[in-house]
């Protein structure tokens, strides 16, 4: 009978975990749970990828920059490069990925150590990716590849890795027609969102069957207009990807930092403390640009000690990273974006148990070594670990202090990639110093940034 009864119960579970239908409006949709991959992958790349990538200059917004800001070095690099008349259209036919690889693109994010990609499917130009049926002849099917490049992608990520697929879409276009008009109608219409925005998220959906998918555009119009909740409580509840997807919070000016299963905030938000919400960073390799810019420069980019002291600052606070790289018109990831991707997966093969699947510690950094130490912790089998990334470089004297770690006479301390434990001792009872262990440079466990890993503290 005990047997029967919990089976019962398991059951009844399951079916009323099954029949909860969330409502169109925020109360509802933000009680949702969060789901459980999301929050464990925690490294995600981002792909801005479209027709600016043709010009390359400046960033995804140089249309915009060039025909309504009138920016004095986008108008004279057109007037210098390009032919009296020449429009923004005229690049798509230049937009041919022609060296675009999708296999390749797949093994590189496996070889990063990243757990999910996001690829920009329509940015606020309004050109589709993919052969969308309310885009006509303003897609890479129609014009430039002639190729569906975001189904190549979605199949190449599930065919070749165990990376969550997901897109971008922009909810605006800086010159759509019908857009405008809802704009100059004081928005009483919504003749783009239903002729427009709306088919191409429903196609996103049952298309490619996204797990990310990351709203952006629609701060301007709040999210009524855009009949944002409509469209959740559909994704939630009847879509083929209802109990795996996750989106962020740019569905409208209400929504921004208060609805979504993830916030963004803002472009390379960083909160500075541990909020409850589950959080995104989204930020940039290049740090003047998400797409590729002809004129990029070594020292724009990132050194791979920057980028991992940005991932443990991140995942420290309780956030997850979208790194992005922003690909050539011809489809090719430039070499030095490449590097850093490989080289932060080098460093996740020695310590990425210190970063997924981890929660936030108490506090995020230690108060005596501030800026140089951030920390994570996660349960183990026998106990829980707290794992303290050092980001500020390998100690001259070979040991730090920590002011935070309250150790016992059983803690355990070791460096990820190093089998031998670490000395450590307490300096007036409040500090506590551990020793690094001397090795050679061949058998250095990681280049760039190393983790400490304490077990048995009293405070873990």
């Amino acid at each position: 009978m005990k047997v029967t009864a919990i089976i019962y119960v398991i059951l009844l579970h399951i079916v009323v975990v099954s029949t909860v239908r969330y409502q169109p409006n925020w109360e509802s949709l933000d009680t949702r749970p969060l789901p459980k991959w999301y929050d464990e992958a925690k490294i995600g790349i981002f792909l801005h990828w479209g027709v600016f990538s043709v010009p390359a200059v400046q960033s995804a917004w140089f249309w915009y920059q060039w025909k309504t800001q009138k920016l004095p070095n986008i108008v004279k690099f057109m007037e210098e490069n390009y032919p009296p008349g020449f429009t923004y259209a005229d690049f798509a036919a230049q937009f041919h990925a022609t060296f675009y690889n999708p296999n390749s693109w797949a093994d590189l994010f496996q070889a990063s150590g990243a757990k999910y990609v996001v690829l920009v499917t329509k940015h606020h130009e309004g050109f589709t990716l993919w052969p969308s049926e309310v885009s006509w002849n303003w897609n890479a099917y129609d014009v430039g590849p002639h190729r569906d490049l975001v189904g190549a992608l979605a199949d190449a990520i599930r065919n070749r890795t165990d990376i969550h697929f997901g897109v971008y879409h922009s909810l605006f276009e800086f010159y759509n027609p019908l857009y405008l008009q809802d704009v100059a109608n004081n928005l009483t219409t919504q003749d783009f969102v239903k002729n427009k925005a709306m088919p191409e998220l429903y196609e996103l959906i049952n298309r490619y069957k996204p797990e990310v998918l990351w709203s952006d555009g629609g701060w301007q119009e709040n999210s009524t207009y855009w009949n944002s909740t409509q469209f959740l409580a559909w994704l939630f509840n009847d879509s083929p990807v209802k109990d795996t997807v996750v989106t962020n919070d740019r569905w409208g000016s209400d929504a921004i930092c208060k609805h979504g299963s993830f916030w963004n905030c803002q472009d390379k938000y960083k909160p500075g403390k541990i909020i409850q919400h589950k959080w995104e960073s989204c930020m940039t390799v290049d740090k003047r640009s998400w797409t590729h810019r002809r004129q990029i420069q070594i020292e724009d980019v990132l050194t791979i000690e920057e980028l991992l002291a940005e991932i443990a600052e991140t995942v420290s606070f309780g956030g997850n990273i979208l790194i992005n790289v922003g690909p050539t018109a011809d489809g090719v990831i430039i070499p030095v974006f490449e590097e850093r991707l490989r080289q932060m997966g080098q460093w996740l093969k020695v310590n990425g148990e210190a970063i997924y699947e981890s929660r936030p510690w108490f506090q995020a950094t230690d108060n005596i070594t501030l800026h140089g130490v951030w920390y994570t912790t996660k349960k183990q089998a026998n106990g829980t670990a707290v794992y303290g990334i050092i980001t500020s470089g390998w100690p001259e004297d070979n040991r730090i202090l920590l002011g935070l770690p309250v150790p016992t006479a059983t803690t355990k301390v070791t460096m990820l990639g190093v089998k031998e434990p670490l000395k450590w001792s307490m300096y007036m009872n409040e500090i506590m110093i551990i020793e690094f262990p001397i090795l050679p440079l061949g058998k250095m466990p990681s280049k760039y940034a190393w983790v400490i890993k304490m077990e048995n503290l009293k405070n873990q």
